[in-house]
């Protein structure tokens, strides 16, 4: 595991950016797929269908991609996070629990209040969930904070080779992005 300060051994081609809800795992995986010219794929538009059901065919929707050449996408879903991590590279949104918090939060509000479509037609729902959904997103992201310090660290022990940036903060991953991914001119 190493900072953001790190030299990477080679240019990453498969991409997986880890961290808890809300951390902002799709905002930089769709950044870095840009920025490197590389396919970003959404994971949670192949897991989501309509009215929040997963899709019959996520794994085989997420085998289909991990077999190109080049891809960025956000380690999550437990059914094929094994799979995912077979990536190249390993990015970890490592942020404060109130950075993800606020991040959520103001993310769930915006969404919600302008009903905006997320994936296959779903929007988020209504803010009182909170109190008796468990897997409300808000509630989601406090209750599982911890879980991707775990995950990313059992994975660093079973893949020592795979090169894992963690950033603590958006001033280390801006940084990191500047000094490795932006040739300079």
């Amino acid at each position: 595991m190493v900072g953001p300060d790190a030299a990477l051994p080679h240019r990453p081609a498969r991409i997986v950016v880890a961290g808890t809800s809300g951390s902002g795992k799709t905002t930089l995986a769709a950044r870095i797929g840009s920025l490197l010219d590389i396919e970003h794929v959404e994971i949670d538009s192949l897991f989501h269908g309509p009215n929040w059901t997963p899709r019959p065919t996520f794994e085989s929707d997420v085998d289909e991609f991990l077999v190109r050449p080049s891809w960025v996408t956000e380690w999550q879903y437990g059914v094929v996070r094994d799979r995912l991590a077979d990536a190249d590279l390993l990015l970890w949104l490592d942020l404060p629990r109130r950075t993800v918090m606020r991040q959520v939060i103001t993310r769930t509000l915006r969404r919600m209040l302008g009903r905006h479509e997320l994936w296959n037609g779903n929007i988020e729902p209504p803010l009182h969930r909170i109190f008796f959904d468990r897997e409300y997103i808000v509630r989601w992201a406090w209750s599982t904070y911890r879980l991707t310090t775990e995950r990313v660290q059992r994975l660093s022990v079973r893949r020592p080779e795979l090169p894992i940036v963690r950033f603590r903060s958006h001033r280390d991953v801006d940084a990191w992005i500047a000094h490795q991914l932006i040739p300079p001119t």
